[in-house]
């Protein structure tokens, strides 16, 4: 883990993955999933104070006429200004707009949180490297359904495509 880059919050947007109510709730490692929606809280709190873009993802089930219970985003976690995109595969720039979304607002850098590591976050990161985004990865403010399976993502994966950190360490320039 390396201490994350000073951040242009007019270039950086903050993305979380998958933080619904029936999400959270599941047994996850190697931190509880209200662990990860503290971190989560607390990061989107210092991009929506720099001006920096706050997107929240969450699935939808294709194919269903009715979502499961939990399926919308934790409540309160969402604030006026935030991107919301639903996803309809395991990441999130497939079908949705998102790449556009964040070109139109000048966005090159892309912070992650969320669950599960290895499948909702690393796969909107791969897609996010393939599109040449700069990647910056929360370690803490993630989990996945075993420890071993975020430790893969987080030691193996993610230093491949960017820079892992943990939230303490996320700044962003003074707007």
């Amino acid at each position: 883990m390396t201490a994350a880059p000073v951040l242009d919050p007019q270039r950086t947007a903050l993305i979380l993955v998958d933080l619904m109510e029936r999400i959270v709730a599941l047994p996850l490692e190697p931190r509880k999933g209200t662990e990860v929606l503290s971190a989560a809280e607390e990061l989107a709190g210092v991009f929506r104070a720099a001006g920096a873009p706050v997107v929240l993802v969450r699935v939808e089930r294709p194919s269903v006429a009715e979502q499961p219970p939990g399926s919308g985003l934790v409540p309160g976690l969402a604030a006026a200004g935030d991107l919301e995109v639903v996803k309809h595969t395991i990441g999130a720039f497939q079908g949705t707009g998102l790449d556009e979304r964040l070109r139109q607002r000048g966005v090159t850098t892309l912070v992650f949180g969320g669950i599960a590591t290895n499948l909702g976050v690393e796969s909107t990161a791969r897609a996010a490297a393939d599109l040449g985004y700069d990647l910056v990865f929360v370690q803490d403010a993630m989990a996945a359904f075993t420890a071993a399976e975020h430790e893969a993502s987080v030691r193996l994966d993610f230093p491949r495509l960017g820079t892992v950190c943990a939230a303490a360490d996320v700044r962003l320039t003074p707007a």
